[in-house]
């Protein structure tokens, strides 16, 4: 199986944490083949961002979530 990475964000109720403030605004920046080509795209929709604290944007291992029994 594909090691799936998607990568998506939007405003965060705290920056400290991950409870986003309205699930329908967030962005999908994409689905991944592999972890460096989905960190590259997280790097630059982060990076577009970076003035505002209350943006974040997060890479899931979609292979861990779909086939959890894989993962040694």
């Amino acid at each position: 199986m594909s090691k799936l990475h998607l990568v998506f964000g939007g405003r965060v109720r705290d920056p400290r944490g991950l409870d986003f403030a309205d699930p329908n605004d967030l962005e999908v920046v994409g689905i991944f083949p592999d972890y460096a080509s989905a960190q590259k795209a997280w790097r630059g929709a982060a990076q577009r961002t970076v003035d505002d604290a209350e943006m974040k944007f997060v890479v899931v291992h979609l292979h861990r979530l779909l086939e959890p029994t894989l993962e040694g």
